[in-house]
């Protein structure tokens, strides 16, 4: 019976039931849409470091998993490397920022990248031959709707855009080792040094033979390399989720209580009738409560089906910043937050509900 008048309710005000569905979707689809920018990040990041095709990696002394640092190496040390038993490859690369937070160049030795990573890809056009030309994945291109032959601007230079490639390699943009060496000032310099051995049951001797010899740099092997840029790893994006996640929450919380407390405005006279039949305070706060979680739930299936759209968005505009990612494991926890935001929500205007005075709700215009 209680379930019945709960669907009636709902069938009766379907404007008001599918707006207050949609204002409890929004904050699913912000902590969904959230939960996927994380993720997408931090795969996008993995693959693009597994698609260099090394083993080992080596970073300078004052760098972190988030931070390349600003002493580099001199490049004779990727000489030392290659003299070590068992490297088959090793290639030395200087990574910059562009002055965007996601956004930075990779100056490489392109014949060198190519035999370790199996060659780019080319989309469009072909490698850059000269000082001032460039190289593009798809992603970047699109986002900042380059083609080959277009310009672009680098350190405050104009290059040429001689080829598009396929994600998934390293960086966004390419450009050659000596070139981006003389630009910056660092002449002879690379801050990431990429190794590959002759066979991966050598991967642990070579990195305990370099790291007698290159004490204090960090010396790791893909996989230890990969697992350090991970959700659990990342302290800020950890703060700036919660933030977020605690923000859904209050908003979720705020637009049920609203959406309740004006549906109880709404029908005083038929919560009046059901106390003078006999209703008791606990099956008004029932009903309403009930409602709550049926606007939650659609709330919920609503902001999932809005996530998917905030996904295309993002991968329409802006691929190479924010590649997103649809997280199913957040869906659960997504639903939990909007019912809980929707059942206390409900609770001030269930209880104001289920304690009117039958005289005065009937006497309600």
């Amino acid at each position: 019976m209680i379930q019945k008048l709960v669907w009636e309710n709902v069938k009766h005000r379907p404007l008001r039931t599918i707006l207050s569905a949609l204002l409890i979707g929004i904050p699913v689809t912000l902590v969904l849409t959230l939960a996927g920018l994380s993720k997408g990040m931090i795969e996008d990041n993995n693959k693009r470091i597994r698609g260099v095709g090394a083993d080992i990696v080596i970073r300078p002394k004052d760098s972190n998993f988030m931070d390349l640092g600003t002493q580099g190496m001199n490049d004779k040390i990727v000489n030392l490397v290659r003299r070590q038993p068992h490297v088959k490859l090793a290639t030395g690369i200087l990574v910059h920022h562009l002055g965007g937070m996601f956004t930075s160049v990779a100056g490489i030795d392109l014949n060198e990248f190519n035999a370790m990573s199996g060659g780019m890809e080319y989309v469009a056009g072909g490698p850059f031959r000269g000082p001032d030309e460039v190289i593009l994945d798809d992603f970047y291109a699109k986002e900042q709707n380059k083609h080959v032959g277009a310009e672009l601007e680098v350190l405050h230079q104009k290059m040429r855009v001689t080829g598009v490639v396929k994600s998934g390699k390293l960086n966004r943009v390419f450009m050659d080792l000596r070139s981006l060496q003389n630009l910056v000032g660092s002449r002879n310099g690379v801050n990431i040094i990429y190794i590959k051995v002759d066979t991966p049951k050598n991967i642990k001797t070579v990195i305990d033979e370099l790291k007698a010899q290159l004490v204090d740099y960090p010396i790791y092997s893909m996989d230890e390399a990969t697992a350090l840029y991970s959700y659990d790893s990342l302290p800020q994006l950890r703060m700036f989720s919660d933030i977020v996640v605690g923000i859904a929450i209050f908003i979720g919380f705020a637009v049920v209580c609203l959406s309740m407390y004006m549906a109880v405005l709404q029908r005083t006279r038929e919560i009046g009738i059901l106390k003078s039949l006999g209703a008791s305070r606990w099956y008004v706060l029932s009903i309403i409560l009930r409602e709550a979680v049926l606007l939650a739930l659609v709330g919920t299936i609503l902001g999932i089906g809005m996530s998917f759209g905030a996904k295309w968005t993002i991968q329409t505009f802006a691929p190479a910043s924010f590649p997103p990612a649809v997280d199913p494991s957040w869906w659960p926890i997504a639903a939990v937050i909007a019912l809980i935001g929707a059942v206390l929500g409900a609770l001030y205007p269930g209880m104001h509900a289920a304690g009117m005075d039958p005289i005065e709700a009937l006497s309600y215009e």
